[in-house]
């Protein structure tokens, strides 16, 4: 943290005092750019990391893997988690901030309500970067992510392969998430020319709250319902919501016999991957862009020039974005991904299966 009698001059001396008997931890100058600060005396940079929600798998590895590159980069890190709350997020935001982090990274709950944060941060003059998810209408000032629209396609295209005809369901995430629309933004270029072809139907089509996999459950159901249980594909968001829409397919007993796509590369999805009642994930591979996210926090807080490739629309400005790939997984290539990659262990991931029918890996 900025050891603020450093930072100011002696005309503000009065001010300072003043500050200290009244108890104040620190002086911000209205707006003052903290990473044009240079850090003094061995002074360590501390990122603040407000995080949506650590109740699903996929965020825990987010939040282990950007902590542990950040502390390898000679910083320190703060990590708080709304678990889903907006109210609390920005709360929690307020207290990083009232903390003195000198940048702070977020992964938004609601797109929009969290442009509140950029704000605030941007007052003090702590710079906001954006984390897989993007905050909508706001000042970011840099996003990194992965090319969510290509997520979308990938899960539309695997999808088409195994029921090039029929009745589509889509299932998508919350509806607040900025991803959940790029997601399904992806999976309609696939499909729409299919549909205007007549090649498809999309007979479902509805966003799951919050991204619970019950919520993706009532969904499947009510679209089963809908249409007699006459379904040929799924198209879920995300593994829980792949999750959600399955138990609902097994219920009418027909798991396994229409593919069902996901996104996380969660364990659980890739149990059922290699069972044969969920078709494909999407990995994006975490450590990934939490060491690119983690690399950018602790430039920027030094005041380094941070290169990117290109600019995502946020609905006010063109926010500068390093967007990574991501990887279709399906039965096929599972070993040469994920377990490659030592995300998920082959024994943790074929549990469920018969040993003799295990891959062999080399």
């Amino acid at each position: 943290m900025k050891k603020w009698w450093k930072t100011l001059s002696m005309a503000a001396a009065s001010l300072v005092l003043a500050s200290a008997l009244t108890g104040c931890g620190v002086v911000s100058s209205g707006g003052e750019d903290k990473s044009s600060q240079a850090k003094e005396d061995g002074d360590k940079i501390v990122v603040g990391f407000s995080m949506d929600t650590l109740k699903e798998e996929r965020w825990q590895r987010d939040k282990d893997l950007f902590e542990a590159k950040v502390k390898e980069l000679g910083a320190e890190v703060k990590t708080l988690a709304a678990n889903g709350d907006d109210a609390a997020q920005l709360n929690q935001a307020e207290q990083l901030i009232s903390e003195g982090v000198d940048v702070l990274v977020v992964v938004p709950h609601n797109a929009e309500a969290t442009a509140a944060i950029v704000d605030k941060a941007h007052k003090e003059g702590i710079k906001v970067i954006s984390y897989d998810r993007l905050i909508k209408n706001a000042d970011v000032d840099y996003y990194v992510s992965f090319d969510n629209v290509r997520v979308g396609e990938m899960q539309a295209k695997e999808i088409v392969k195994q029921a090039p005809t029929g009745n589509y369901v889509y299932i998508g995430g919350a509806d607040t998430d900025n991803n959940a629309h790029l997601f399904r933004e992806g999976a309609m270029n696939v499909l729409k020319p299919l549909e205007e072809k007549g090649d498809i139907k999309i007979v479902y089509d509805q966003f799951s709250k919050d991204w619970k996999p019950e919520e993706a459950l009532k969904n499947m159901e009510n679209a089963l319902t809908a249409n007699k249980n006459n379904i040929q594909a799924v198209i879920a968001a995300n593994d829980g919501t792949a999750g959600g829409a399955i138990q609902a397919l097994a219920a009418q007993g027909l798991a396994g016999k229409i593919p069902v796509s996901g996104q996380d590369a969660e364990l659980a999805a890739l149990q059922r991957i290699v069972e044969g009642t969920q078709t494909m994930t999407v990995y994006k591979p975490i450590h990934a862009i939490a060491t690119k996210a983690a690399e950018i926090a602790v430039a920027v807080a030094k005041g380094e020039k941070i290169e990117t490739d290109q600019k995502i629309p946020n609905g006010k400005i063109d926010v500068p974005s390093v967007l990574l790939d991501p990887i279709a997984v399906t039965k096929e290539n599972v070993l040469d991904t994920v377990i490659k990659d030592g995300f998920h262990k082959l024994e943790d991931v074929y549990q469920n299966v018969p040993k003799d029918q295990w891959p062999k890996q080399n």
